[in-house]
């Protein structure tokens, strides 16, 4: 994709088609603030693996903003033919478009693909002025919509403060939320209980004895520990759930070996035992500021196993080192009696066509009001305390 074009004497935006035609240390140089989705490793692994590129429906734009040749601003940009993998949805956007004889494919979006975690999308320069470098891109970003005849733009996922910068930048906001758990500075797991209400305290103890009777013990490992029979095992799993619970195996064979390679201090991944061998596991990306839980998936089920697997395990890990937040993936209610509390995500849109630019805008408007109210309806059955009410012990 040739493109390229000055926005101030001195600032260039250059667009590049493979992440491995960029230098890795420069890329990850940019503030990627606590997210490691849009980190070099994590997209090669994705590209190598062929879970990106044209025949996945995610064909990926790099573009670069340089001053003088260095590298002072990146947006992650992918042209693509269909909504999946996605996980803020527009299908009923694209219905629409369908309706009034318009063509919603190809689009433009800038996420991280496959990856419902919130996160920096325009990546800078410490020392870059956000503004400037922000809109930049943004007018390259619309560039390359025009190129590649996308109808459409869509920033997922994005932070709030990056929000507000593209809303300047004629890209109108869109509400969403997912349930995230947020330390309060609990010093341990029976700390982190002790501030819900009994009733849902002893729920949550009764399924961790279920499982800690059943298995032998849940052990963490990092990235750059696993063997490749481990790294099997852990895509074997990611696909029985895909399957067992109708989803799409978006990621090909090969992703998470190669992702041992390019981010072994990021991945983490839990491994259950019983019966002399391992059952159970989950994949998780670590950083200071956040743990995310990524893939799932058993050999031999068990009651409350998922939780302990994918949550409990997680929460304490989290309480013992100090990290503030864990992002658990997308969907889920059954997260809110486990801690997790609703949380707004962000993402902003543009639509080409004017009539559906404005129908769709008025739409995004009246659902954040709805998103608002269910946020407030579902933290009420949140299951802390309030006022230091409930405070019978356990018998």
């Amino acid at each position: 994709m040739d493109t390229a074009s000055s926005t101030t004497p001195r600032l260039v935006i250059r667009a590049v088609e493979k992440i491995g035609k960029i230098e890795a240390a420069a890329w990850d140089a940019l503030d990627h603030g606590p997210s490691p989705f849009l980190r070099h490793g994590f997209l090669r692994a994705l590209e190598d693996s062929g879970s990106v590129g044209a025949r996945a429906g995610w064909t990926p734009v790099y573009l670069l903003a340089e001053d003088r040749g260095r590298l002072v601003g990146a947006v992650a940009a992918f042209i693509k033919v269909h909504s999946y993998g996605e996980y803020i949805f527009d299908w009923s956007w694209a219905s629409a478009a369908e309706r009034a004889g318009l063509e919603y494919y190809p689009k433009l979006v800038i996420a991280a693909p496959i990856t419902p975690a919130t996160g920096r999308r325009v990546l800078l320069a410490p020392d870059a002025n956000a503004d400037v470098v922000t809109a930049a891109l943004c007018a390259g970003v619309r560039s390359l919509a025009d190129q590649a005849e996308c109808s459409s733009i869509h920033w997922l996922f994005c932070t709030e403060d990056e929000q507000r910068r593209l809303a300047t930048n004629g890209f109108f906001p869109r509400a969403s939320f997912q349930f995230h758990w947020h330390n309060q500075g609990w010093s341990s797991w029976d700390d982190f209980l002790g501030a819900m209400a009994s009733r849902k305290r002893k729920q949550l103890r009764k399924e961790r004895a279920r499982v800690h009777a059943a298995i032998a013990g849940l052990a963490w490992v990092p990235g750059r520990e696993l063997s490749g029979g481990q790294l099997d095992a852990l895509d074997r799993w990611y696909r029985t759930t895909t399957d067992n619970h109708g989803g799409h195996d978006y990621l090909r064979p090969g992703f998470f070996h190669r992702l041992a390679e390019t981010m072994p201090d990021e991945m983490l991944v839990t491994e259950v035992s019983a019966g002399g061998r391992v059952i159970a596991g989950a994949l998780f990306f670590e950083t200071p500021a956040a743990l995310y839980g990524r893939y799932w998936g058993c050999d031999r089920p068990l009651e409350f196993l998922h939780f302990e697997t994918a949550y409990y395990a997680a929460i304490e890990r989290c309480i013992a080192r100090g990290t503030p937040l864990f992002e658990a993936g997308a969907q889920g209610e059954h997260k809110l009696l486990r801690g997790f509390l609703p949380s707004p995500t962000y993402s902003a849109h543009w639509i080409r066509h004017p009539g559906l630019h404005a129908a769709i805008t008025d739409f995004c408007a009246r659902e954040a009001h709805g998103v608002e109210l269910r946020m407030r309806q579902l933290a009420a059955h949140a299951p802390f305390r309030r006022d230091g009410a409930d405070e019978i012990p356990d018998a």
